[in-house]
């Protein structure tokens, strides 16, 4: 009887057609089939690592999420970056918030409004008024240990997804980028987010597991890395990462 639920796995690798021998390509090992890259087609995107989300009192430590395991994924994606750098591919921040007055949120009308944790909370407790994801302010800032260095772009967002309202797509396709490497913070939201709509505008793209964090406990992280696994793209960890981008040219 074949089993419920399986992802379907292949030792074949899958991507964009490169020629073998291309100095540039990389094998990149990943679930459910290894993925194929260049260096110069490929970007690492680092997914709101904010104070508001990796920093004691910031804002999803203050609306009563568990971070603790935030600050553990800080040190992976820093070396997901450096890694990233020295192999000349592309790093792109992601930064989530809105403008000081909050417009850019959505106001009544906007389902944002309603389900954003970081609004609610504002509003439930109003000394924490303006505190939250306001441009310009500690929450908003990325965390200091992954500060952007020169050749690195930052594309502030308004929304869960990076591509929504954003000039992340035209961004990436001045430069020629079709595959995407995931990392940050939260892996169930703005991370899948991120990666659903990449799919939908025809990315390739890979989820590091190890330099990603949820909001919602581990079956959570569970069942996001199962949906990008088995439906949105592939999943590997910051070490197959490391290697296949100091590597030389690979061979399928």
């Amino acid at each position: 009887m074949q089993e419920k639920n399986r992802t379907l796995t292949s030792n074949t690798p899958v991507g964009l057609p490169y020629a073998d021998g291309d100095p540039l390509r990389r094998v990149l090992p990943a679930r459910p089939e290894p993925v194929t890259f260049r260096t110069d087609d490929t970007a690492v995107i680092v997914v709101d690592m904010q104070n508001a989300y990796a920093s004691l009192d910031g804002y999803v430590d203050k609306a009563g999420f568990d971070i603790s395991g935030a600050q553990g994924v800080i040190a992976n994606i820093q070396r997901t970056v450096d890694a990233a750098r020295a192999a000349g591919i592309q790093v792109v921040f992601l930064q989530n918030g809105w403008d000081a007055r909050y417009v850019e949120a959505g106001g009544p009308g906007s389902p944002n409004w309603h389900k954003s944790n970081a609004l609610k909370t504002m509003r439930a407790r109003p000394e924490l008024h303006g505190r939250f994801l306001a441009k310009g302010g500690w929450d908003y800032a990325l965390v200091d240990a992954l500060a952007p260095q020169q050749a690195d772009i930052v594309v502030p967002k308004t929304r869960y997804s990076g591509f929504f309202n954003s000039t992340l797509d035209s961004t990436l396709r001045a430069r020629g980028i079709r595959n995407l490497v995931f990392t940050g913070i939260a892996t169930n939201v703005c991370v899948e987010s991120s990666i659903r709509d990449a799919f939908h505008l025809e990315y390739f793209c890979v989820m590091l597991e190890d330099a990603t964090h949820e909001l919602g406990g581990p079956a959570i992280q569970a069942a996001s890395v199962y949906n990008v696994e088995t439906f949105f793209g592939w999943v590997s960890s910051v070490e197959a990462f490391c290697l296949a981008a100091a590597a030389g040219a690979g061979k399928a």
